[in-house]
């Protein structure tokens, strides 16, 4: 994936938060530009190069990223609600626009024919009113509230907890429906562990001075919710609570542990589950996520995690667990809820945790809950007012050119035995491309939503999502659905689907201009799209056939290849874990295995492609840059972004990807052509010796 996953099924995300803009290397003296471009071109077609950020300053030869972006970089401010800012951010903030002309549109002349025209327009209304938020206060809540109270044993914890899953509040469980990883026709339930405020383990567990920082104020945090909501001694529940998410913690995964797909795939019929935690009443979780019936065994993802909560159920007051589970359900609704609530929950998950100085104006807000709860009949009337069909044909045979430079790139590896070769070649094939929108649209017909009801709507939402993927079990699997919306400014591949897809929003520029000249375009959505290709072979992809099916070690690789891959793949975990964009925050390469073997060998497949394209004629030199150095160019302009420290934390301990510096300028290192494209040598910041560069695909 480029950003953060969808879901644990789509495993694999293009980009998610931006990072700081930190330098990661001592700057040498520059050199003109002059000195690594080509004579400049007669007019023609544009770069797509947007040249007023370069700073001539700084040698390309030392600080790719800096020379590209520098201008940009000393220029730019984050923007007070935000927490990053960069290309990303800025094609999100078009769409956002965009969709708020459409939902303010709706608002007055919604069709009344047009079901979902007049839901997106009720929710819309629902969460601006906030007149009818401030009376309502927490009665919209009074019957979830009324569960907890009504706990009287520990035997009742399960139905609580399923019941929780369904609207989308935070507990120690969480699930989700997808297609079965080992066997590719049917659909599959999962366990897995979840129940945690902070956004990993380690802010529970590590003791540096940040982390202890942010762990007083995030019980500070709790405390001042419960008394929001008339909790007389808030102070001692919301020590409990910490104590007792700090213990989940401690017996939660890691997420490298997590990223194997082999040992969190645990299959166990219903009638296992008691041996797991006998402590659990799986009749009653079973029946009250409504599973039961649907399926006869789940996949446990973290199974010595159920034996650890099980334990943590049988030591843990009750009263304690009430607390937990009031706190969640606050939090979780806090930005559906009064004032109070939506600026205590802003004050820590925003200011605290992220570094944001300013929440973000409601109605931004309130386009990514419409798109988060009916995101695709908002996204029909998103791309037939902003994605031109052009747009989707010429993708497509982008897409193309990116698979064909892969098979011949498979055909020619060096480490690659004939016969991995050959099975490598036939996955490869099975490639599914989705690009701009679904083929059939989502049906919202039994959603309800109420224009005077958001946390009702809320809830109505997720349960309705949660209804709607539970009743794929024991359906053929579905391969025309999508993970995203296309008003979604990533990418993704899904693994198990074996499928590409690009939402429409994501086809712009500076990704995608169909006005330029392919360089810049290959170098930015090609990259792309050979990133999200790359990732049906990194670490984790590569342990998954065509049909989507879960293999055993080696797979499609023979016992030699997959040596050398692996061997391979440690240089590159080697390679990232030296940079940190904040000091004592090290990349973790591990972590960002796979992320890092996308962006290398989705970089080099795309300028394969690029070269291909070409058809063996030159490229015209455009902005005194040839097409070999228009292409990098592309690839680090679109990395640009700055990012606020305690961000870059949070990315750097809980995100697979690396920080979007190390993104823009860590791969083309490994690329002869980068070092061929700008003239660069021994001695130079950005060399690095043939002998120490990862190459893969």
């Amino acid at each position: 994936m480029i950003r953060n996953a969808v879901r644990n099924t789509v495993r694999t995300a293009v980009r998610t938060a931006s990072v700081t803009a930190a330098h990661w290397m001592t700057l040498a003296l520059a050199l003109p530009v002059a000195a690594i471009a080509a004579e400049p071109a007669p007019a023609g077609p544009k770069s797509g190069i947007e040249t007023q950020y370069l700073d001539s300053s700084v040698r390309p030869q030392d600080d790719f990223y800096r020379y590209v972006n520098g201008r940009w970089l000393d220029q730019t401010q984050i923007p007070s609600d935000k927490s990053s800012y960069g290309i990303w951010d800025k094609l999100q903030d078009e769409s956002q626009l965009q969709l708020r002309t459409i939902l303010e549109e709706l608002q007055k002349t919604a069709d009344p024919a047009d079901a979902d025209q007049r839901k997106i327009a009720d929710l819309y209304t629902s969460f601006m009113d906030e007149a009818a938020l401030e009376k309502a206060a927490l009665h919209p809540l009074d019957e979830e509230v009324a569960r907890i109270d009504g706990l009287s044993a520990k035997s009742g914890i399960a139905a609580l907890i399923a019941h929780f899953n369904r609207i989308g509040v935070t507990v120690p469980i969480g699930t989700y429906v997808h297609q079965d990883a080992r066997d590719s026709t049917q659909y599959v339930f999962d366990l897995q562990q979840d129940g945690l405020g902070l956004p990993d383990r380690d802010y529970y567990l590590q003791k540096d001075a940040k982390l202890l920082e942010i762990r007083t104020h995030y019980q500070e945090h709790v405390a001042r919710i419960l008394a929001l909501a008339g909790v007389a001694d808030a102070a001692k529940q919301a020590h409990d609570i910490v104590a007792l998410e700090t213990a989940l913690a401690r017996v939660q995964w890691t997420k490298v542990q997590n990223r194997d797909p082999v040992k969190t795939y645990n299959k166990l019929a219903f009638a296992k589950l008691p041996g797991l935690a006998p402590g659990m009443d799986w009749t009653a979780y079973l029946a009250g996520t409504g599973v039961t019936g649907k399926a006869q065994s789940v996949i446990v993802d973290q199974p010595s995690y159920f034996k650890g909560l099980d334990a943590l159920i049988k030591s843990t007051p009750l009263a304690t667990w009430k607390a937990y589970f009031r706190w969640h359900l606050l939090s979780d609704y806090a930005p559906y809820l009064s004032a109070g609530f939506v600026d205590e929950h802003f004050a820590f998950y925003g200011k605290v945790l992220r570094g944001v100085e300013q929440i973000e104006p409601r109605w931004k807000r309130g386009v990514r809950l419409v798109d988060g709860q009916i995101g695709e009949a908002l996204g029909r009337i998103y791309v037939a007012r902003h994605f031109p069909a052009a747009s989707r044909t010429r993708m497509i045979q982008l897409v193309d050119n990116l698979l064909a430079a892969y098979r011949d790139d498979v055909a020619t590896l060096d480490w690659m035995s004939p016969a991995t070769r050959t099975k490598a070649l036939a996955k490869l094939a099975k490639f599914t491309p989705k690009i701009g929108y679904p083929d059939k649209w989502r049906d919202y017909t039994a959603l309800r939503i109420a224009r005077d009801d958001l946390a009702g709507n809320v809830i109505r939402g997720t349960n309705f999502e949660f209804e709607r993927n539970l009743n794929k079990l024991g359906q053929a699997i579905d391969r025309s659905e999508w993970g995203m919306t296309p008003q979604t400014i990533n990418a993704y591949y899904n693994p198990e689907q074996n499928e590409i897809v690009f939402p429409a929003a994501i086809l712009q520029p500076p990704f995608f201009d169909a006005a330029a000249d392919d360089a810049a375009n290959y170098g930015a959505i090609g990259a792309v799209i050979g990133h999200e290709i790359s990732h049906g072979f990194d670490d984790q992809g590569s342990q998954y056939d065509g049909d989507g099916n879960l293999l055993n070690a080696p797979g499609w690789f023979t016992q030699a290849d997959l040596g050398r891959f692996k061997k391979r793949s440690k240089a590159l975990v080697a390679q990232y874990s030296v940079y940190s964009t904040v000091p004592g925050y090290p990349i973790n390469g591990e972590l960002t295995l796979g992320e890092n073997i996308a962006d290398n060998s989705g970089l080099a497949i795309a300028f394969k492609a690029y070269r291909l394209s070409l058809g063996g004629k030159p490229a015209p030199v455009i902005d005194g840059f040839t097409g070999d150095q228009r292409f990098f160019l592309g690839w680090a302009q679109a990395w640009r972004s700055k990012t606020r420290e305690n961000q870059a934390i949070l990315q750097i301990k809980s995100d697979p990807h690396s920080p979007e510096e190390i993104r823009g300028q860590v791969p083309e290192r490994n690329l002869a052509a980068f070092h061929e494209a700008f003239g660069i040598k021994p001695g130079d910041r950005m060399y690095l010796e043939p002998g120490r560069r990862v190459t893969l695909w």
